[in-house]
Protein backbone atom coordinates (compact mmCIF):
# COMPACT_ATOMS: atom_id res chain seq x y z
CA UNK A 1 0.00 0.00 0.00
CA UNK A 2 1.25 3.41 -0.75
CA UNK A 3 0.25 6.02 1.68
CA UNK A 4 0.02 10.09 1.19
CA UNK A 5 -0.53 12.36 3.82
CA UNK A 6 -3.38 14.96 2.42
CA UNK A 7 -3.16 18.61 3.69
CA UNK A 8 -6.88 18.80 3.00
CA UNK A 9 -7.05 23.02 4.24
CA UNK A 10 -5.01 24.09 1.83
CA UNK A 11 -5.26 25.92 -1.09
CA UNK A 12 -8.71 28.39 -2.18
CA UNK A 13 -11.28 26.02 -1.74
CA UNK A 14 -10.11 23.34 1.09
CA UNK A 15 -11.90 20.34 1.89
CA UNK A 16 -14.61 21.47 -0.88
CA UNK A 17 -12.20 20.04 -3.18
CA UNK A 18 -9.44 18.35 -1.50
CA UNK A 19 -12.02 15.99 -0.12
CA UNK A 20 -13.89 15.24 -3.34
CA UNK A 21 -10.72 14.46 -4.96
CA UNK A 22 -9.54 12.12 -2.24
CA UNK A 23 -13.12 9.76 -2.89
CA UNK A 24 -12.37 9.59 -6.32
CA UNK A 25 -8.78 8.86 -6.22
CA UNK A 26 -9.40 6.39 -3.58
CA UNK A 27 -11.63 4.92 -5.80
CA UNK A 28 -9.52 4.31 -8.61
CA UNK A 29 -6.67 3.32 -6.48
CA UNK A 30 -7.09 0.45 -4.53
CA UNK A 31 -3.14 0.15 -3.45
CA UNK A 32 -3.66 3.56 -1.80
CA UNK A 33 -4.48 4.60 2.05
CA UNK A 34 -4.57 8.17 2.59
CA UNK A 35 -3.90 10.14 5.45
CA UNK A 36 -6.49 12.94 5.37
CA UNK A 37 -5.20 15.53 7.52
CA UNK A 38 -7.30 18.59 9.02
CA UNK A 39 -9.73 19.94 12.09
CA UNK A 40 -11.63 16.62 12.48
CA UNK A 41 -14.95 18.14 12.00
CA UNK A 42 -14.19 19.52 8.83
CA UNK A 43 -13.59 16.18 7.69
CA UNK A 44 -16.42 14.23 8.24
CA UNK A 45 -17.58 14.64 4.49
CA UNK A 46 -14.96 11.89 3.42
CA UNK A 47 -15.49 8.25 5.79
CA UNK A 48 -13.73 5.42 3.74
CA UNK A 49 -11.48 2.40 5.11
CA UNK A 50 -8.75 3.41 3.11
CA UNK A 51 -8.57 6.84 4.76
CA UNK A 52 -7.38 8.29 8.31
CA UNK A 53 -8.57 11.30 10.00
CA UNK A 54 -5.21 13.17 11.15
CA UNK A 55 -6.23 16.14 13.24
CA UNK A 56 -4.49 19.24 13.03
CA UNK A 57 -6.09 22.60 14.76
CA UNK A 58 -4.68 25.33 12.83
CA UNK A 59 -4.25 26.12 8.72
CA UNK A 60 -1.72 27.81 7.48
CA UNK A 61 -4.03 30.44 4.92
CA UNK A 62 -2.69 31.64 1.17
CA UNK A 63 -1.83 34.96 2.65
CA UNK A 64 -0.11 34.14 5.80
CA UNK A 65 3.76 35.50 5.86
CA UNK A 66 6.26 32.05 5.96
CA UNK A 67 7.04 33.59 9.67
CA UNK A 68 3.86 32.93 10.43
CA UNK A 69 3.25 29.63 8.75
CA UNK A 70 6.44 28.22 10.33
CA UNK A 71 6.88 29.71 13.89
CA UNK A 72 3.36 30.17 14.90
CA UNK A 73 1.34 27.56 14.00
CA UNK A 74 2.91 24.52 14.67
CA UNK A 75 -0.16 22.42 14.56
CA UNK A 76 -1.39 23.49 11.06
CA UNK A 77 -2.32 20.81 8.64
CA UNK A 78 0.08 21.71 6.11
CA UNK A 79 2.63 21.07 8.71
CA UNK A 80 1.26 17.67 9.93
CA UNK A 81 1.03 16.49 6.87
CA UNK A 82 4.55 16.94 6.01
CA UNK A 83 5.34 15.52 9.67
CA UNK A 84 3.73 12.52 8.62
CA UNK A 85 6.67 11.63 6.00
CA UNK A 86 9.21 12.63 8.77
CA UNK A 87 7.98 10.18 10.58
CA UNK A 88 7.08 7.21 8.21
CA UNK A 89 3.27 7.77 8.63
CA UNK A 90 3.38 8.32 4.78
CA UNK A 91 5.22 8.27 1.67
CA UNK A 92 4.66 11.64 0.34
CA UNK A 93 2.61 14.57 1.33
CA UNK A 94 0.16 17.02 -0.91
CA UNK A 95 -0.59 20.37 -0.21
CA UNK A 96 -2.65 23.18 -2.28
CA UNK A 97 -1.68 25.51 0.42
CA UNK A 98 0.59 28.61 0.52
CA UNK A 99 3.80 27.73 -1.83
CA UNK A 100 6.30 30.07 0.21
CA UNK A 101 4.92 28.25 3.59
CA UNK A 102 4.66 24.74 2.15
CA UNK A 103 8.10 25.08 1.14
CA UNK A 104 9.86 26.63 4.42
CA UNK A 105 8.04 23.99 6.38
CA UNK A 106 8.91 21.14 4.68
CA UNK A 107 12.50 22.18 4.14
CA UNK A 108 12.54 22.79 8.51
CA UNK A 109 10.60 19.47 9.04
CA UNK A 110 12.24 17.72 6.60
CA UNK A 111 15.55 18.97 5.89
CA UNK A 112 17.63 18.92 2.55
CA UNK A 113 19.49 15.80 1.00
CA UNK A 114 23.56 15.71 1.62
CA UNK A 115 25.15 17.80 -1.36
CA UNK A 116 21.42 20.14 -1.83
CA UNK A 117 21.69 23.39 -0.32
CA UNK A 118 18.17 24.20 -1.69
CA UNK A 119 15.26 22.27 -2.86
CA UNK A 120 13.49 23.19 -5.98
CA UNK A 121 10.01 23.56 -7.31
CA UNK A 122 9.38 21.36 -10.57
CA UNK A 123 6.87 20.37 -12.83
CA UNK A 124 5.63 19.66 -16.41
CA UNK A 125 4.88 22.01 -19.19
CA UNK A 126 3.06 20.44 -22.26
CA UNK A 127 5.55 20.40 -25.28
CA UNK A 128 4.58 19.65 -29.49
CA UNK A 129 5.52 16.77 -28.80
CA UNK A 130 2.29 15.13 -26.90
CA UNK A 131 4.40 15.28 -23.92
CA UNK A 132 5.63 17.39 -21.25
CA UNK A 133 8.73 19.49 -20.77
CA UNK A 134 9.82 19.45 -17.13
CA UNK A 135 11.19 23.09 -15.81
CA UNK A 136 12.59 23.43 -12.72
CA UNK A 137 12.82 25.88 -10.61
CA UNK A 138 9.61 27.37 -10.59
CA UNK A 139 10.17 29.46 -7.70
CA UNK A 140 11.14 27.99 -4.53
CA UNK A 141 14.94 30.48 -5.31
CA UNK A 142 14.46 33.86 -6.77
CA UNK A 143 18.03 34.10 -6.71
CA UNK A 144 20.08 31.17 -7.69
CA UNK A 145 23.99 30.29 -8.06
CA UNK A 146 25.60 28.27 -10.85
CA UNK A 147 25.93 25.69 -8.46
CA UNK A 148 22.39 25.23 -7.28
CA UNK A 149 21.29 24.95 -11.21
CA UNK A 150 23.81 22.30 -11.19
CA UNK A 151 21.68 20.68 -8.23
CA UNK A 152 18.79 21.22 -9.98
CA UNK A 153 19.65 19.45 -13.34
CA UNK A 154 20.84 16.27 -11.14
CA UNK A 155 17.67 16.31 -9.01
CA UNK A 156 15.26 16.81 -12.17
CA UNK A 157 17.49 13.91 -13.97
CA UNK A 158 15.65 11.63 -11.06
CA UNK A 159 12.31 12.39 -11.46
CA UNK A 160 12.00 13.12 -14.92
CA UNK A 161 13.70 9.43 -15.17
CA UNK A 162 10.49 8.29 -12.92
CA UNK A 163 7.91 10.23 -14.97
CA UNK A 164 9.24 8.77 -18.25
CA UNK A 165 10.94 5.75 -17.50
CA UNK A 166 14.17 6.99 -18.86
CA UNK A 167 17.35 6.73 -17.19
CA UNK A 168 19.31 9.29 -19.52
CA UNK A 169 16.80 12.33 -19.66
CA UNK A 170 18.16 15.04 -21.89
CA UNK A 171 18.74 18.57 -19.97
CA UNK A 172 19.17 21.74 -21.42
CA UNK A 173 19.51 25.44 -19.66
CA UNK A 174 17.36 28.24 -19.93
CA UNK A 175 19.20 30.95 -21.75
CA UNK A 176 18.61 33.68 -24.54
CA UNK A 177 20.52 32.01 -26.76
CA UNK A 178 21.79 28.68 -28.07
CA UNK A 179 25.51 30.13 -28.30
CA UNK A 180 28.01 29.07 -24.83
CA UNK A 181 29.04 32.72 -24.83
CA UNK A 182 25.20 34.33 -24.05
CA UNK A 183 24.02 34.96 -21.04
CA UNK A 184 24.85 36.18 -17.61
CA UNK A 185 28.45 35.26 -15.89
CA UNK A 186 26.04 32.78 -13.70
CA UNK A 187 24.62 31.34 -16.73
CA UNK A 188 27.78 30.99 -18.56
CA UNK A 189 29.15 28.90 -14.79
CA UNK A 190 26.27 27.06 -15.16
CA UNK A 191 26.55 26.17 -18.59
CA UNK A 192 30.39 25.36 -17.42
CA UNK A 193 29.24 22.98 -14.93
CA UNK A 194 26.54 21.19 -17.03
CA UNK A 195 28.69 20.50 -19.36
CA UNK A 196 31.09 18.66 -16.93
CA UNK A 197 28.79 17.13 -15.63
CA UNK A 198 27.97 15.69 -19.08
CA UNK A 199 30.88 14.61 -19.63
CA UNK A 200 31.35 12.78 -16.21
CA UNK A 201 28.24 11.16 -17.34
CA UNK A 202 25.76 12.33 -14.39
CA UNK A 203 23.98 14.16 -17.13
CA UNK A 204 22.58 14.15 -20.13
CA UNK A 205 22.99 17.52 -21.18
CA UNK A 206 22.83 19.23 -24.55
CA UNK A 207 23.24 22.98 -24.16
CA UNK A 208 21.50 26.04 -24.05
CA UNK A 209 17.66 26.04 -24.67
CA UNK A 210 15.31 29.27 -25.33
CA UNK A 211 11.89 29.61 -23.96
CA UNK A 212 10.45 28.46 -27.07
CA UNK A 213 12.25 25.46 -26.54
CA UNK A 214 10.16 24.40 -23.59
CA UNK A 215 7.09 24.22 -25.83
CA UNK A 216 9.47 22.46 -28.72
CA UNK A 217 9.87 19.95 -26.26
CA UNK A 218 13.70 20.21 -27.31
CA UNK A 219 14.71 18.78 -23.99
CA UNK A 220 13.38 16.50 -21.27
CA UNK A 221 14.46 18.97 -18.37
CA UNK A 222 14.73 22.76 -18.74
CA UNK A 223 16.50 24.21 -15.73
CA UNK A 224 16.79 27.83 -14.62
CA UNK A 225 16.28 29.76 -11.40
CA UNK A 226 12.86 30.25 -9.76
CA UNK A 227 12.35 34.05 -10.46
CA UNK A 228 12.48 33.15 -14.61
CA UNK A 229 10.36 29.77 -13.53
CA UNK A 230 7.63 31.16 -12.00
CA UNK A 231 7.21 33.90 -14.75
CA UNK A 232 7.58 31.40 -17.72
CA UNK A 233 4.56 29.28 -15.75
CA UNK A 234 2.42 32.05 -15.13
CA UNK A 235 2.73 33.28 -18.79
CA UNK A 236 2.18 29.54 -20.07
CA UNK A 237 -1.35 29.45 -17.89
CA UNK A 238 -2.37 32.89 -18.99
CA UNK A 239 -1.87 31.15 -22.33
CA UNK A 240 -4.34 28.10 -21.92
CA UNK A 241 -6.60 30.80 -20.78
CA UNK A 242 -6.81 32.99 -23.28
CA UNK A 243 -7.21 29.97 -25.78
CA UNK A 244 -10.56 29.54 -23.43
CA UNK A 245 -11.93 32.69 -24.18
CA UNK A 246 -11.19 32.98 -27.74
CA UNK A 247 -12.73 30.22 -28.30
CA UNK A 248 -15.98 31.43 -25.83
CA UNK A 249 -15.85 35.26 -28.20
CA UNK A 250 -15.85 33.55 -31.22
CA UNK A 251 -18.80 32.14 -30.95
CA UNK A 252 -20.46 35.30 -29.72
CA UNK A 253 -20.08 37.17 -33.03
CA UNK A 254 -21.74 37.92 -36.23
CA UNK A 255 -22.63 34.17 -37.82
CA UNK A 256 -19.29 33.84 -40.23
CA UNK A 257 -16.72 34.01 -37.53
CA UNK A 258 -19.80 31.17 -35.53
CA UNK A 259 -19.29 28.93 -38.92
CA UNK A 260 -15.41 29.60 -38.89
CA UNK A 261 -14.95 28.68 -35.01
CA UNK A 262 -16.95 25.76 -35.39
CA UNK A 263 -15.12 24.53 -38.02
CA UNK A 264 -12.15 24.81 -36.01
CA UNK A 265 -13.71 23.90 -32.93
CA UNK A 266 -11.66 20.10 -33.04
CA UNK A 267 -8.43 21.51 -33.29
CA UNK A 268 -9.32 24.43 -31.06
CA UNK A 269 -10.40 21.93 -27.97
CA UNK A 270 -7.23 19.63 -28.70
CA UNK A 271 -5.26 22.70 -28.17
CA UNK A 272 -6.90 23.27 -25.15
CA UNK A 273 -7.09 19.84 -23.33
CA UNK A 274 -3.61 20.16 -24.48
CA UNK A 275 -2.56 23.20 -22.58
CA UNK A 276 -4.76 22.75 -19.56
CA UNK A 277 -2.41 22.78 -16.48
CA UNK A 278 -5.07 21.09 -14.62
CA UNK A 279 -3.67 18.19 -16.28
CA UNK A 280 -0.23 18.42 -15.49
CA UNK A 281 -0.68 19.78 -11.80
CA UNK A 282 1.63 18.40 -8.88
CA UNK A 283 4.58 20.12 -8.61
CA UNK A 284 7.80 18.23 -7.00
CA UNK A 285 9.42 19.63 -4.08
CA UNK A 286 12.94 18.29 -4.84
CA UNK A 287 15.99 18.13 -2.88
CA UNK A 288 14.00 17.18 0.73
CA UNK A 289 14.92 14.12 2.31
CA UNK A 290 10.77 13.40 2.00
CA UNK A 291 8.38 13.36 -1.25
CA UNK A 292 6.42 16.45 -0.77
CA UNK A 293 4.24 18.00 -4.09
CA UNK A 294 2.82 21.25 -4.36
CA UNK A 295 -1.18 21.58 -6.11
CA UNK A 296 -2.46 24.93 -7.65
CA UNK A 297 -4.02 26.96 -4.64
CA UNK A 298 -6.80 27.34 -7.37
CA UNK A 299 -7.01 23.69 -7.96
CA UNK A 300 -10.52 22.06 -9.02
CA UNK A 301 -11.19 18.22 -7.99
CA UNK A 302 -9.57 17.18 -11.45
CA UNK A 303 -6.57 19.11 -10.75
CA UNK A 304 -5.84 18.16 -6.88
CA UNK A 305 -6.68 14.26 -7.92
CA UNK A 306 -3.75 14.34 -10.54
CA UNK A 307 -1.66 16.03 -8.13
CA UNK A 308 -2.38 12.93 -5.95
CA UNK A 309 -1.19 10.86 -9.01
CA UNK A 310 1.94 12.54 -9.13
CA UNK A 311 2.49 12.02 -5.41
CA UNK A 312 1.06 8.37 -5.89
CA UNK A 313 3.72 7.79 -8.90
CA UNK A 314 6.49 9.25 -6.96
CA UNK A 315 6.14 7.01 -3.84
CA UNK A 316 5.54 3.71 -6.28
CA UNK A 317 8.53 4.19 -8.51
CA UNK A 318 10.86 4.99 -5.45
CA UNK A 319 11.95 8.79 -6.24
CA UNK A 320 13.12 9.53 -3.13
CA UNK A 321 15.93 7.22 -3.92
CA UNK A 322 16.33 7.50 -7.41
CA UNK A 323 17.10 11.48 -6.06
CA UNK A 324 19.54 10.38 -3.55
CA UNK A 325 21.51 8.09 -5.70
CA UNK A 326 22.23 10.41 -8.81
CA UNK A 327 23.29 13.21 -6.41
CA UNK A 328 25.32 10.93 -4.29
CA UNK A 329 26.66 9.43 -8.19
CA UNK A 330 27.20 13.48 -8.98
CA UNK A 331 28.94 14.28 -5.26
CA UNK A 332 32.21 14.63 -6.40
CA UNK A 333 31.32 17.52 -9.02
CA UNK A 334 28.67 19.05 -6.85
CA UNK A 335 31.83 19.42 -4.16
CA UNK A 336 34.10 20.82 -6.37
CA UNK A 337 31.64 23.39 -7.47
CA UNK A 338 31.23 24.47 -4.03
CA UNK A 339 27.78 25.12 -3.92
CA UNK A 340 27.03 28.35 -1.91
CA UNK A 341 25.69 28.63 1.29
CA UNK A 342 21.66 29.48 0.83
CA UNK A 343 19.82 32.43 1.01
CA UNK A 344 15.87 31.45 1.71
CA UNK A 345 14.18 33.05 -1.21
CA UNK A 346 10.81 32.36 -2.07
CA UNK A 347 8.51 34.13 -4.15
CA UNK A 348 5.55 35.70 -2.87
CA UNK A 349 2.85 34.84 -5.93
CA UNK A 350 1.79 31.14 -4.89
CA UNK A 351 1.80 28.88 -7.77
Amino acid sequence: MITLAVDCMGGDHGPDVTLVACRQFLASHPDVRLLLVGPTERLQGLVHERAQHVHASEVVTMDDPVEVALRRKKDSSMRVAITQVKEGQAQAAVSAGNTGALMAIARYVLKTLDGIDRPAIASQIPNARGGATTVLDLGANVDSSAEHLLQFAVMGSALVSVLNDDLQPSVGLLNIGEEAIKGSEMIKRAGELLRAAGAAGDLNFIGNVEGNDIFKGTADIVVCDGFVGNVALKAIEGLASMIGVFMKEEFSRNLLTKVAAALAWPVLSALKRRMDHRRYNGAALLGLRGLVFKSHGSADVLAFEQALSRAYDAARNNLLERVRARVAHAAPLLAVAGAATPVPGTVSAPL
